[in-house]
């Protein structure tokens, strides 16, 4: 597929939500950390003819899409390509900050990039295909308890040791398939049988090391903040436990930080219906104390 990514299309959860608590100013400038199609960035730009975007995206097929698709803003909008956790703004506090975590759908919809069973394709996971670490390296390469560590903890999967046993004495895979079928012949019955389908935690994992996912987070919400203006306002939409407890955990303890919203805001029962995958999305908001 081309690397422009002419069908990344995405749907933007909690579109209202972020823009109430963004509280967006005139001429305010604010920060993307996580574009992807681009769904947010155009909300902030289109609520107010004053503000300008500074947005970053790891993934040049997101970044290329949303480029185009953005055009018209001109030098409202400045692009970064790089993971959110080690940009660094020169000269620029910002009034807010929105970082949209997880996978985006044409990510899970694009069976070549790896992320989801449902599609055949090669075992990759990156976001960033300048990496070198993919999914079939962990899968193929790890030993047996370093396997079973992984994905219980960055899939809180109880069958871990099961599954590890099964991919170490199957190995070596290459397609998403593959893997999937594997793990779903080695769990008991009722868990084939179950609400989800028994790979989805442990492609979890497999996709959280590969990008780092949650160290990214760690550090971005450590420095984040001193990059916002007094009473600058910082969302974050996490889209599973391990995610949501590190978002929860930084706002309380950060210094600069003071929360907003005491419970997270999660979608309306409309925008589940109609968008599925934001049925797990979690908003949590905060803002920078004065100095």
């Amino acid at each position: 597929m081309s690397e422009k990514a002419t069908n990344f299309v995405h749907e933007s959860v909690l579109p209202q939500e972020i823009i109430e608590y963004l509280n967006i100013v005139k001429n305010g400038h604010y920060l993307d950390a996580t574009l992807g199609g681009g769904g947010h960035t155009n909300l902030i730009l289109s609520y107010n003819d004053t503000v300008k975007v500074t947005a970053i995206d790891r993934d040049i097929q997101a970044l290329n899409f949303a480029q185009e698709k953005l055009k018209d803003y001109g030098e409202r909008i400045s692009f970064w390509r790089g993971n959110f956790a080690d940009y660094l703004p020169i000269n620029i506090k910002f009034d807010g900050i929105i970082a949209d975590l997880g996978v985006s759908s044409p990510q899970l919809d694009q069976g070549e990039r790896g992320f989801s069973f449902r599609h055949d394709g090669d075992l990759d996971m990156r976001m960033d295909n300048s990496q070198h670490l993919m999914a079939k390296d962990i899968v193929n390469r790890w030993q047996e308890k370093q396997l079973a560590d992984l994905i219980y903890v960055y899939g809180e999967e109880r069958l871990s040791r099961r599954i590890a046993k099964a991919i170490v004495e199957k190995r070596p895979f290459s397609t998403t398939v593959e893997l999937a079928n594997v793990i779903a012949s080695c769990v008991p019955s009722k868990y084939r049988h179950g609400k989800i389908h028994p790979a989805t935690r442990t492609f979890q994992a497999l996709r959280i090391k590969v990008n780092e996912e949650l160290a990214s987070l760690e550090k971005f919400l450590q420095v984040a903040p001193s990059w916002l203006k007094p009473e600058g306002r910082m969302a974050v939409i996490s889209f599973h436990s391990l995610e949501d407890r590190i978002v929860k955990n930084q706002f309380r303890d950060h210094e600069l930080l003071k929360i907003i919203t005491k419970k997270p805001i999660i979608p309306s029962i409309e925008e589940q219906r109609t968008n599925a995958r934001s049925r797990s999305a979690k908003l949590r908001v905060a803002y920078r104390v004065k100095e």
